[in-house]
């Protein structure tokens, strides 16, 4: 009798551990799934779409018909703009840190050169302790301040530099910086290239060989580069370098050819140096303050047909603005004036284009300007004249939506451009300024960055350049062994 009881208890016991531990399995199993995701029996594509139908009323409806994926938001955060013409960004108290993205998890490794801040924000006048080379951008952390007025239009480095430096900040997981650069897709060159020419593109003092400040660091980053084993390993095809004033990067876009370019458009660029193969278009940074799409004025409460108030004679592609002003300038419903950033002009341009059913964007010295982003951030049906112009993204988003194209040869018939305007009806224009409400969250740069704005879109465009890296890169290896 004994015996057998003492049989029964070994064998509840052994069934006690059996159970404990298959529960004990079962769990670490689960966590090493959420973990490990990447290497579980689940496709890493059906794990994501998991987790991004969980967010999916945090999404726009704008953006589904692009097959680019569009990244959870985590966060919501506050930007303290101190005035209109000067950008000043403070990490606000609503900012959520974390470990960031998984480097796996990422659609862009990014290594950034550490290069001396006299590159980058020290341009600023930001001088950190003598020792550091990244000023302080966390929560506790001040932002240098970027020039404001027409510097702020080409300010595209500073916003890309800024988002990689805040890997800490719950951001978007478009792109990770990585700190060991064999990890890497791509290699960003931190050079505020449009702020140095704008600000030292002239030589210092008068008299012959004398040379710009701009030049030197020019200079110094080709130097840089060209030393680097990064750069030779795959001739400098896998590098981005920001270039957006058209006349930034003037000598070393010649000698850093194989680069990726950050471009406004291709105007002062041969075929050979800058393409839309190899190269990105990135928006301006609007200057016009962005309405509040529920605050935005209908089709009956914009006065005036055709807004345009800029420069208006130009050199090369631009004289088709003297022809248009000649057309325009005696039509009742139509502001076509001179117009400048001085004397309150930011301000005036604002009042008119809110005010106006479509606003001209007509080709100037270059193809673009950045009339197209305060246009479409004050809701203003943009009319594009330009026949050469690129724009930011066109691979995914389709600016026939919310703009209108017009030859240049058609726009100088006289009686054209005002007779296919007035033959918009109002259901159009309001189905196109829906849209533009829409989209107008593409075209904006912040810090720190959210899923699908200005910085997230130039990070996924230069996502979908690595297989075009990738191929440029197994081609220029084709000898190397032999």
């Amino acid at each position: 009798m004994s015996l057998f009881i003492e049989k029964s208890m070994l064998a509840s016991r052994f069934l006690s551990c059996l159970i404990a531990i298959s529960i004990f399995v079962l769990i670490v199993s689960s966590l090493s799934l959420v973990q490990f995701a990447d290497n579980s029996f689940i496709p890493r594509s059906v794990y994501r779409l998991v987790l991004v139908n969980t967010n999916s009323s945090l999404y726009s409806t704008s953006y589904v018909e692009s097959k680019t994926p569009v990244l959870p938001l985590e966060t919501s955060f506050e930007k303290n703009a101190k005035s209109h013409n000067t950008t000043s960004y403070e990490a606000s108290s609503s900012i959520s840190y974390s470990s960031g993205c998984d480097t796996k998890q990422a659609l862009l490794r990014v290594y950034m050169y550490d290069l001396p801040p006299e590159f980058h924000f020290g341009l600023l006048g930001w001088k950190g302790n003598g020792k550091e080379t990244w000023p302080n951008v966390d929560m506790q952390g001040k932002v240098p301040l970027y020039p404001g007025g027409l510097n702020l239009q080409h300010s595209i480095e500073y916003w890309l530099t800024l988002d990689l430096l805040s890997s800490n900040i719950t951001r978007p997981c478009t792109t990770i910086r990585v700190q060991n650069s064999s990890e890497a897709n791509v290699f960003f060159v931190p050079f505020f290239s449009s702020l140095s020419y704008n600000r030292h593109s002239r030589p210092p003092g008068k008299g012959k060989g004398k040379v710009s400040l701009n030049r030197i660091l020019q200079d110094r980053v080709v130097e840089f580069l060209r030393s680097r084993h990064e750069w030779k390993l795959n001739g400098g095809v896998d590098h981005v370098i920001v270039a957006h004033h058209p006349n930034s990067m003037l000598v070393a876009r010649k000698k850093l050819i194989s680069a990726m370019f950050v471009l406004a458009d291709f105007g002062r660029y041969r075929t050979k140096i800058a393409n839309v193969e190899k190269d990105v278009i990135a928006p301006y940074k609007h200057i016009a303050r962005t309405l509040d799409a529920n605050n935005s004025p209908s089709f009956g409460q914009r006065d005036i047909l055709v807004y345009f108030q800029g420069a208006i004679y130009r050199k090369n592609g631009g004289t088709i603005r003297q022809e248009l002003y000649h057309l325009l300038k005696d039509e009742k419903d139509v502001h076509f004036t001179f117009g400048s950033i001085k004397s309150n002009g930011v301000r005036e341009a604002e009042r008119g284009m809110t005010s106006s059913k479509f606003c001209l964007n007509i080709a100037g010295d270059t193809p673009s300007s950045n009339r197209l982003f305060d246009a479409i951030s004050s809701h203003c049906i943009p009319v594009i004249i330009s026949d050469d112009i690129e724009l930011p993204f066109e691979d995914v988003l389709d600016y026939s939506k919310f703009c209108v194209f017009i030859r240049s040869s058609y726009a100088v018939r006289k009686g054209y451009l005002l007779n296919f305007l007035r033959g918009i009806k109002e259901d159009q224009w309001i189905k196109m300024w829906e849209r533009l409400k829409e989209f107008t969250k593409h075209f904006e740069y912040q810090y720190p960055s959210q899923p699908n704005d200005a910085v997230d879109m130039i990070w996924q465009a230069i996502a979908r350049k690595l297989s075009y890296i990738q191929l440029k890169a197994h081609r220029y290896n084709r000898y190397r062994t032999s």
